[in-house]
């Protein structure tokens, strides 16, 4: 996630900038810039690369000025560069902006300003927004980000400046964060609070669609209808390192709780005006390759393997195209037959896993055509691959995947909706169904998160376990082992994951007095028939906690606790289900005092074989 910073006092404000911009590098990043009020105009100075990049670049400058915004870019819309880094600027360089977030229509808008006259300097979405204002600037600052941003589809948080206004900043919010602080004589603007916690722990939280003017004597807050509003002061007395967690105690926990932002900047930007269609351009499949795919790889490693076993499923289900998942560390070292008509997926978080790399490698030798689903742009696996698709889901900080996880899976369902509907094994209708299904899973996993206090419970009930089992079927089985790998990775817990229905071919051998089992059946064509391997283990003494959907009431006949997931299609389930999975691997690591966000022996992106 990108970072903000704006101040404007009787103070220099570069320095201001760059130590907040430094207390937000936690974020991830690969861009940086300010812009600053000087001689009458506005500096710019920005680049691809760290802060001390920027320091580089802006050391012969002339940084006076007692007004400025900064930023630190996280790459969605292209690549990261100079000219995509933050701030933009409208054409004459009047009005100069920083963007938190994700415009949805910005294509729309592009157009259209094109129509205008405007000339575009980068691939960003956000360059729209500014242009936009531009557009809408009769003299009032405020007043035009007010007009332009009920434009806008999509999340924002924007602190904008303007020439001929030097004595004002201007701050916007909607879905992405965004708080002012208040000193005397002087205020800022955050999209985070470390940023300027060294200078201030008075601060106004902005709400949703709400616009704020921002002086050194004060600071106006604007709700929704753009008239002025009350608001408290928040005091902070968190410590710094709280801060950076956004006053969670764990990374982990706070990326759980981003999960459902993720996922929505994940499918909106992608979906029509109307929410009945998407738009996966981006991959660079035309529908004629789609119907001459014949067979799809998915390569890819540890928690990326589980979203491609999920993928396996839920492509098999709506294209009718044979599927296999490869572990990235195996693929090259079995000679894998690739044929023409094969399409390989690979699958990483950072887009920097050294396995991975090797098969996209292996895949391009044989002839193959590769599409990455990766977090990171610009990363070496987004680079080599031919089509990208990237999940927006912003840095993570936690070793242990979390959002990343969701966001790879919801881009296989994106995916194979699209191939399904193309190729004709699902019909609009289905896809629409589908679809309005697919927007449901953010506000379910939200729901999920909302019971994080019930999860909690259950992780201080068992955390002196020595042996958890996960059973599932179907599409329970593949998230059984993205469940059990949490455990294990953050708590150290012993679990291993299994098709339910292998039990009774060795693995209930394991099964003894009190052994707690986490029994998946959110899949209602085989609910019955995990009830049955329940009944299995209960009868050898295993404790039970079940995962059902909602109305499965009956299971608490069989099972010692029972977590109900909000109802959906069973085929979207394992997003929402795995939630409360996750939480169970935090709690527990809780619990047992483990150090939640740096599992022993475990990197956050393994560049070695």
């Amino acid at each position: 996630m990108c970072g903000i910073v704006g101040y404007i006092g009787d103070k220099q404000a570069a320095p201001i900038l760059i130590k907040g911009l430094k207390k937000l590098e936690y974020r991830g990043y690969d861009s940086a810039g300010v812009t600053l009020f000087r001689d009458g105009g506005l500096f710019l100075g920005k680049t691809k690369g760290r802060i001390a990049d920027l320091e580089g670049r802006l050391q012969d400058a002339d940084l006076t000025g007692v007004v400025g915004i900064g930023h630190t870019r996280w790459a969605t819309h292209g690549e990261p560069s100079d000219a995509n880094a933050h701030p933009h600027s409208n054409g004459s360089g009047t009005i100069s902006l920083v963007h938190n977030g994700i415009i949805e229509n910005y294509m729309e808008l592009r157009q259209w300003l094109k129509g205008q006259g405007v000339t575009f300097r980068s691939q960003t979405d956000t360059e729209t927004v500014v242009h936009l204002i531009d557009h809408f600037y009769e003299g009032d600052l405020l007043q035009a980000v007010q007009k332009a941003v009920k434009k806008i589809v999509g999340s924002y948080a924007l602190a904008v400046v303007c020439s001929a206004e030097p004595d004002v900043l201007v701050a916007a919010r909607k879905d992405s964060p965004l708080v002012l602080g208040i000193g005397q004589g002087e205020n800022y603007i955050a999209s985070d609070i470390p940023a300027i916690l060294e200078f201030t722990r008075d601060i106004y939280l902005l709400e949703e669609r709400e616009t704020a003017k921002v002086t050194r004597d004060g600071i106006t807050i604007y709700g929704a209808e753009d008239r002025p509003i009350s608001r408290e002061v928040f005091h902070v007395d968190w410590d710094v390192d709280a801060a950076e967690k956004g006053g969670y105690p764990h990374f982990m926990l706070k990326e759980i709780h981003e999960e459902p932002k993720a996922l929505r900047d994940t499918l909106y930007p992608r979906l029509s005006e109307d929410g009945n269609t998407m738009d996966l351009k981006e991959l660079g499949l035309t529908e004629e390759s789609i119907r001459c795919i014949d067979k799809i790889m998915i390569v890819a490693c540890g928690s990326a393997s589980h979203a491609g076993y999920v993928g396996r499923h839920v492509i098999e289900s709506l294209t009718r195209i044979p599927c296999e998942v490869d572990i990235g560390s195996e693929f090259r070292y079995r000679d894998p037959i690739i044929e023409p008509g094969t399409y390989v997926i690979v699958i990483s978080q950072s887009g920097e896993t050294a396995d991975t790399i090797a098969a996209i490698r292996e895949a391009h030798n044989k002839g193959a055509r590769v599409a990455a689903i990766v977090n990171v742009v610009g990363s070496t696996i987004s680079r080599e691959a031919d089509d990208v698709f990237y999940t927006w889901a912003g840095p993570e900080i936690a070793v242990a995947t979390t959002k990343g996880y969701t966001t790879q899976v919801l881009a296989f369902y994106m995916i194979a909706l699209q191939m399904g509907l193309i190729r004709g094994t699902i019909g609009e209708q289905d896809y629409i169904y589908y679809l309005d299904a697919l927007k449901q899973v953010p506000d379910q996993v939200q729901a999920m998160i909302d019971k994080a206090d019930e999860v909690a419970g259950y992780a201080a009930m068992y955390k002196d376990a020595k042996d958890v089992f996960y059973i599932g079927r179907g599409l329970d089985h593949a998230l059984s082992m993205e469940g059990s790998l949490k455990l294990k990775e953050v708590s150290y817990v012993h679990s291993e994951a299994y098709a339910a229905g292998e039990l009774k071919h060795g693995t209930i051998a394991l099964i003894e007095e009190g052994t707690l089992v986490v029994a998946l059946a959110t899949q209602e064509a085989l609910y019955e028939k995990t009830i049955s391997n329940i009944k299995e283990v209960k009868a050898r003494g295993a404790r039970v906690m079940a995962l059902v959907m909602q109305g499965h009431s009956d299971i608490a006949e069989e099972a010692d606790h029972v977590i109900e997931i909000p109802r959906n299609l069973s085929l979207m389930a394992p997003i929402v289900a795995i939630i409360p999975l996750q939480l169970l691997g935090y709690y527990m690591a809780v619990e047992k005092g483990c150090d939640v966000d740096k599992p022993r022996n475990l990197a956050k992106s393994v560049t070695v074989e």
